[in-house]
């Protein structure tokens, strides 16, 4: 009986799974293509135009430079948009319902969403590097393995808390709210386009404060082996926070937060 049930679980969670990937592949011309377009531009300017107007950054290329940043913004933006969109689209058409009435657990249900979103961010990581491999075709990783490592964590995180603002938005406007006035702001105030070891004292001390720039210095640790932070705290940081918002999803899943009205 408990090996059926664990089987059931196991067909639940492939099944939700794969439904939340094959959402964003379906309509991949809205989901996958604006990411790469939108970096492109970024490289053509910040890095083509610009870049050789600043100079070095760090002793690297400023496109160089901006690669980590770029890959890190768009798994940020994409992993969180993935689930907080999913998520409050099964609310806002009742099916989540049909979740929560399953044998399938909260953990199971809260799983497959951020699967969903950790494939989205990942894919599209992996899509702007092969981008940026056209504005700087001899770039090369310093740690593959820290590199993978921060990838997958950060899209867990950020799924995570698109998890949690679909959970409490009573909207489509409220779920744009964070992404806009929240998530934006910081990751460009995080490190993208510049190390805060050109930065004044005070407004150094003022980044230090911004969670983005701990992500992004992490990343960009793995990519080209410089980072204005420590890494073992940045990594324990993320973890504990991957924690801490597993907690609490589980938690307003369990009490129906946002759901059961």
């Amino acid at each position: 009986m408990k090996e059926s049930n664990n089987i059931n679980i196991s067909v639940t969670l492939w099944t939700l799974t794969y439904k939340e990937i094959r959402r964003f592949m379906r309509i991949w011309v809205q989901t996958l293509v604006p990411p790469a377009v939108t970096m492109s531009l970024y490289f053509v300017i910040f890095g083509s135009l610009i870049g050789p107007r600043i100079g070095d950054m760090d002793g690297f290329d400023y496109v160089q430079f901006m690669i980590p940043g770029l890959i890190m913004m768009s798994v940020i933006t994409n992993s969180y948009a993935n689930v907080v969109s999913s998520f409050y689209s099964v609310k806002f058409q009742k099916s989540i319902e049909e979740l929560l009435i399953s044998p399938m657990p909260n953990w199971a249900i809260l799983l497959g969403f951020i699967l969903g979103g950790v494939c989205r961010g990942v894919l599209v990581g992996i899509i702007v590097f092969v981008v940026s491999l056209f504005f700087y075709p001899e770039f090369e990783v310093a740690n593959p393995m820290l590199t993978i490592s921060v990838l997958f964590l950060t899209s867990i995180l950020f799924s995570l808390m698109g998890f949690i603002n679909a959970v409490f938005a009573d909207s489509f406007d409220a779920i744009s709210v964070v992404p806009t006035f929240v998530l934006t702001p910081l990751i460009y105030l995080g490190g993208v386009f510049y190390s805060i070891n050109i930065l004044p004292e005070f407004w150094r001390s003022i980044s230090m404060a911004n969670p983005m720039l701990y992500v992004v210095n992490t990343f960009r640790e793995g990519m080209l082996g410089i980072s204005d932070v420590s890494i073992s705290f940045s990594l324990s940081m993320i973890g504990l926070f991957i924690f801490i918002f597993t907690f609490l999803s589980l938690y307003l899943l369990k009490k129906g937060t946002g759901i059961r009205e």
